[in-house]
């Protein structure tokens, strides 16, 4: 370690996690690897781990960064270390021990025209990568880099290498094969694209550590918090100019379904195509997307059900209506194999059609197939108009409930729009639609809260109402300031000499003194280094779906707030919705983007993954019908005005495991009794597996208990003693006594035989099968926990969450096995290896009087062996052993045999308990 790194110490205790991500750090050095990835959430402390490391490297460093505000941070943490501990920011790589860049000052490249002549002599030696395109104060960095000897890099906010520089940045670290490199994010892995993850794993390797939001949240380093949608539909000239657009394409599905359409018509194509001899499994391997688009149309009886369809409508994203994306994937495939080179007339008016049709859908059709083109569509959902008017009633609700302690920011894309309106959307979009200057107009315009004293804040303008702009002025009374006229829509702004630096330091701090309770500013400039711990909430009007955006965006709000220890963040993403156009859930879909691989508190307490915690009716999928709207708004108001409630599910300061857990949402069977019904008396999440009394095998019925026949018995025996007791001695009481008791007797044994009856007349229940799947599963050595490791949960509206707690290394996913094989299990026969058998016997047995042991099954449901239990035989058998015990049954029939064919045949595509499971992430 160099001397001048000795004496200096982290200025205050690491925190759980930042020392738990240092280890992490040391151990992957120890064992050989120069290059680590470690995941912290905005406010959790990525800056203090990255200098530790720093100082625990003992060489001289350099840390790049996104912008200059984290630049100085990164400067002031380190020289909060000692006296002596120095940092720089110059490019020279000489007068400090850590000097801290930006990634511009590397990224900045040289244009076409400057390097013409120049023979692309960069760094990478043959003119090729990115190298040789930097500029000559770039290439002179990475020299600089390459020569400084002993080096630690430590990259911040890396996921600015997957959105822009992580090409460069390969190369340049490709150079440094000696020097220690440790990537910062806050962005989750699993938010990242396939190619994304593939970039950072070159980079970096594996993540060696990772702390989620919950965590931090728990530890009790960031605010509770809770994210809210408001759902909205686009105003009446929108969804008038949607529905106009959206006449075109829905004339053309009329005619795709129309068997005259083409010389092969598109519905008897799609039959050859995915019905035909060609394995579905193999179209399936090639083009996924195609095979999915198929079985939508299969959902809506658009498509032929064989064997291999129906196994995919066992999943939650089949079961929908086909969308414009749907359609078009299965159009580009109908006209790439039968319309591109046909000559047929009819094909030639096909053709027009698809040209005429498809650019209201945003597709344009080229002589090589469908290629997506520029739609407006898009424009009118993400700039909406009603988008502002929603605001307006988030920013009320929040105030009503908040009062004075309120301070919300807004998140938007651009200050005003720059582009021109498409003439087609002339008097439908304003040229400002969704901006910051629409959205601080409409605040401005209604009286409950232009009170609140709005600003709006960019990268070049200081905006509001002249009071409340004269009143920011004299914050800085140094500086002559200039309150404008306000325009038409009583905007004025504040110019003066000053920069963007300057003011938002005064923003932000008349904002944080809540003198102004409602920012309204650009995502570029209140993003990444922008910090005001007493902000309550925002709303999020922005169209950014990359995952650094999503996380910084979020993470504006979840800092603790020193003067208010029981702060509650609202993060609300308000989304537009039509029904009118076939791309009416582009919003949506941006909108379940945003909320991918991102953990939040749910309104029954749980700590879930995506869409879910919005709302358990929300399904990535598809958005909720637009009549529902009202409902589930009012319901998200009410959610934002139980912020106790919400501070009290994060369960702050108590203990808990930062995994994933892998949980099945289930709806009960409309015939079934809920698991709160059948188990009103038991814990709320903890029920001892007990196996059934009795079960009907195919022999007949199998008891394990003898109790209610004993006791019969025993009530019988004595009566008969009565009776002889009674012949001998004539007397009339023991003859009254013994009839009694010989009544009792045959009331009893009814009684019992209406229990077995009405037991193995209904279905199981759902906590009966959980336990039968996790003893299968155990018994066939996939698992290490069986039925006593399930755990259920009740919702208010009836849906039961059920779940294996697994312990130990494989916990995460033997629990995601359990959970994907309960989806399996309950949903409808696809084309399982092996099934089993559930014996039946009709109601009808009820109204005979024959003894219990004459009672045999009249039937059998075929239930599927998952799909992992069913990979071998010795595993499938013994998954139906305990199959057998829990529900009933037999042997696992393999569907490959003569046998076992034909079960499969009569049972695929029935689902027998009709339960409706979906696969969702918790947080544990």
């Amino acid at each position: 370690m160099s001397a001048i790194f000795e004496g200096l110490t982290a200025p205050h205790p690491l925190r759980r996690h930042q020392r738990e991500a240092l280890e992490a750090v040391s151990a992957a050095r120890a064992a050989g690897e120069r290059r680590a990835w470690v995941v912290l959430p905005p406010g959790a402390g990525k800056t203090m781990v990255g200098l530790e490391t720093i100082r625990r490297e003992g060489v001289a460093a350099v840390v790049f960064c996104p912008n200059t505000a984290i630049q100085g941070q990164w400067v002031r943490g380190w020289e909060s270390f000692g006296d002596h501990a120095r940092a720089d920011i110059d490019r020279d790589l000489e007068s400090g021990t850590v000097t801290v860049l930006t990634y511009q000052a590397l990224a900045v490249f040289e244009s076409d025209e400057s390097r013409s002549g120049d023979d692309g002599g960069g760094d990478d030696g043959d003119g090729t990568g990115e190298l040789h395109r930097l500029h000559p104060n770039g290439r002179a960095l990475v020299e600089q880099l390459r020569d400084a000897g002993p080096l630690t890099v430590v990259l911040d906010e890396c996921h600015h290498l997957v959105e822009t520089w992580g090409r460069l940045l390969a190369e340049v670290l490709a150079l440094l094969p000696d020097a220690t490199v440790l990537g910062l994010t806050a962005t989750p892995p699993a938010s990242l694209t396939a190619d994304q993850a593939a970039l950072v794993r070159e980079l970096f390797g594996q993540v060696v550590h990772e702390t989620s939001i919950p965590a931090v949240v728990r530890e009790g380093h960031l605010a509770p918090f809770a994210d809210l949608l408001w759902l909205t539909e686009p105003t009446v000239p929108e969804q008038d100019w949607l529905a106009s657009q959206g006449e075109r394409f829905a004339e053309l599905t009329t005619a795709l379904v129309d068997p005259e359409f083409g010389s092969l018509p598109f519905l008897t194509w799609i039959d050859q195509r995915f019905a035909g001899d060609l394995p579905l499994a193999r179209v399936a391997a090639e083009e996924p997307g195609l095979v999915d688009a198929a079985l939508r149309l299969a959902h809506v009886g658009l498509l032929r059900l064989p064997p291999e369809v129906v196994a995919g409508l066992a999943s939650e994203r089949h079961r929908r209506t086909p969308d414009a994306e749907d359609w078009a994937a299965l159009i580009d495939d109908w006209y790439d194999h039968c319309l591109r080179d046909s000559d047929d007339e009819r094909d030639v008016l096909v053709l027009d059609g698809l040209r005429r049709a498809l650019p209201s859908v945003g597709w344009q059709l080229t002589r090589n197939g469908l290629r997506r083109g520029r739609s407006p569509v898009d424009r009118v959902l993400a700039r909406s108009a009603a988008k502002s008017r929603a605001l307006v009633e988030i920013v009320g609700s929040e105030h009503r409930a908040l009062g004075d302690r309120m301070a919300m920011l807004v998140v938007c894309d651009h200050e005003a729009a720059s582009a021109t309106v498409p003439a087609d959307l002339t008097g439908v979009v304003a040229t400002t639609a969704g901006s910051a200057r629409s959205a601080l107009a409409h605040l401005l315009a209604d009286p409950t809260t232009s009170v609140l004293s709005p600003l709006m804040v960019t990268g070049r303008t200081v905006a509001g109402a002249p009071d409340t702009l004269r009143d920011l002025a004299a914050r800085v009374p140094e500086i002559d300031l200039v309150v404008s006229e306000p325009d038409d829509e009583g905007i004025a702004e504040l110019t003066s000499a000053w920069t963007s630096r300057t003011w938002v330091r005064v923003v932000t701090e008349h904002f944080t003194s809540r003198r102004c309770q409602v920012l309204v500013g650009t995502r570029a400039l209140l993003g990444e280094g922008w910090d005001a711990p007493t902000c309550t909430g925002l709303v999020d009007l922005s169209t950014t779906t990359t995952p650094g955006s999503i996380v910084q965006t979020r993470g504006r709000t979840l800092r603790l707030d020193p003067e208010d220890p029981t702060k509650v963040a609202i993060n609300w993403t308000v989304c537009a919705v039509s029904d009118a156009h076939p791309r009416g859930d582009n919003d949506w879909r941006r909108t379940v983007r945003k909320h991918q691989g991102y953990f939040g508190v749910d309104a029954g307490g749980e700590v879930v993954d995506g869409v879910a915690h919005l709302h358990p009716d929300l399904s990535p999928f598809t958005p909720p019908p637009t009549g529902s709207f009202g409902r589930l708004n009012a319901a998200m108001v009410v959610r934002s005005e139980q912020r106790d409630g919400i501070r009290e599910a994060w369960a702050v300061g108590e203990p808990y495991v930062d995994e994933v857990r892998h949980v099945v949402w289930v709806r009960p069977a409309r015939s079934q009794p809920s698991v709160r019904a059948v188990v009103p008396e038991v814990p709320k999440t903890v029920v001892a597996p007990l196996l059934p009394p009795v079960l009907l095998q195919e022999q007949g019925l199998v008891g394990r208990t003898s109790v209610w026949r004993g006791t019969a018995g025993l009530v019988l025996s004595v009566g008969v003693a009565l009776v002889v007791a009674g012949l001998a001695v004539g007397s009339w009481l023991v003859w009254a006594g013994a009839a009694a008791l010989v009544a009792a007797s045959l009331r009893l044994a009814a009684r019992r035989r209406a229990l077995v009856l009405d037991e193995v007349v209904r279905d199981p229940d759902l906590l009966r099968l959980a336990w039968a799947l996790a003893d299968g599963l155990h018994a066939a050595g996939l698992t290490s926990a069986g039925a006593e490791r399930v755990r259920w949960h009740p919702d208010a509206d009836g849906r039961v969450r059920v779940e294996l707690a697994a312990e130990g290394p494989r916990a995460e996913q033997e629990g995601m096995l359990f959970a994907e094989a309960l989806v399996e299990v309950l949903g409808p026969v696809a084309t399982p290896r092996y099934v089993v058998p559930r014996h039946v016997v009709t109601a009808g047995g009820r109204r005979t009087w024959a003894p219990l042991a004459t009672v045999r099954p009249t039937g059998a449901v075929w239930h599927a062996v998952p799909t992992v239990a069913g990979v071998r035989a010795g595993t499938a058998q013994a998954y139906a052993g305990a199959w057998s015990a829990w529900v009933g049954g037999g042997p696992a029939v393999y569907t490959g045999g003569p046998e076992g064919a034909g079960l499969l045949a009569a049972a695929r595509g029935v689902e027998p308990l009709d339960p409706g499971a979906v696969l969702r992430l918790g947080w544990a």
